[in-house]
């Protein structure tokens, strides 16, 4: 499809984005600005978030920014609620907002694995019921950005896992409610992409793991997940797997998930100072 196609199809088209200040969140906001739509960004990092908020105005494009913590249910109402009251309406939610986690079970402080579900599940669940019954008055869309862990294992990431099949289970039944509705649902599927997740990602304690285990630079940009997502949303896909490692992942495992799991722990155990044993 041409851009000149994608540019008419978002422009004016109000679009919720959360975990907007970094990563792949950011990446989505600034293609959607580029496009001409109306962005609405939502992130804890006021300072990040307005650094994302000041480019899409340079892009000349319109924006909203919202400090929001989508594991708070008022948070996540208030951004519904002040994206109404600026733009009058909800044609787009994409639902970004995570966080990582690498860490064997056994050793893991089950207030990190709360964490990582109430971000990531919880987070999404949040802000799609606060919005949910204005995306049918426009027939929009919801979409779940999860990860290639939401549909084959990957050890030392249990709660991170958990949460992208719970977030796949929850969006796919969504999806089927809606049917009649006009509502189009999509969940994203990225294989590893280029940004600050792992830097972040919590260790067995909750502390933020620093530096990243993996080469970034070999990796799937956020400019290059966006497109992507954006094509998919135009031509109202279900389901977006991305990266070549990711979609082999992804046929694999319906194939023989016994071989899936010994690849995935053979990899993840590679990994500098893994906790794989």
């Amino acid at each position: 499809m041409s851009k000149k196609k994608l540019e008419n199809y978002f422009r004016n088209k109000v679009i919720i984005i959360t975990g907007a200040s970094s990563g792949i969140g950011k990446g989505l906001a600034l293609e959607a600005g580029r496009m001409g739509a109306k962005v609405v960004i939502a992130a804890r990092n006021e300072q990040r978030l307005q650094q994302t908020a000041d480019e899409i105005t340079a892009l000349g494009a319109e924006v909203l920014s919202v400090r929001t913590d989508v594991t708070n249910k008022d948070d996540c109402h208030s951004l519904v609620e002040r994206t109404l009251q600026r733009f009058g309406k909800i044609d787009i939610l994409i639902n970004n907002a995570g966080i990582s986690m690498r860490a064997i079970f056994d050793q893991l402080k089950i207030e990190v694995f709360e964490q990582v579900i109430n971000i990531n599940l919880m987070g999404t669940v949040y802000c799609t019921h606060a919005a949910i019954k204005e995306i049918i008055k426009q027939k929009g869309t919801v979409v779940g950005i999860s990860s290639i862990a939401g549909v084959a294992p990957l050890p030392a990431r249990t709660a991170y896992s958990a949460s992208k099949f719970g977030m796949y289970g929850f969006l796919t039944t969504l999806r089927a409610e809606n049917i009649n509705r006009g509502v189009h649902t999509l969940i994203v599927h990225p294989g590893f992409t280029a940004s600050n997740i792992r830097k972040v990602a919590l260790t067995a304690d909750g502390s933020p793991q620093g530096d990243t285990p993996r080469k970034e630079e070999k990796m799937m940009t956020p400019e290059q997940v966006a497109k992507h997502v954006y094509r998919a949303v135009y031509s109202k896909r279900l389901i977006l797997v991305l990266s070549t490692e990711g979609k082999l992942t992804y046929l694999l495992h319906k194939l023989s998930p016994r071989l899936t799991t010994r690849i995935t722990y053979w990899a993840m155990k590679k990994e500098p100072n893994s906790p794989l044993v």
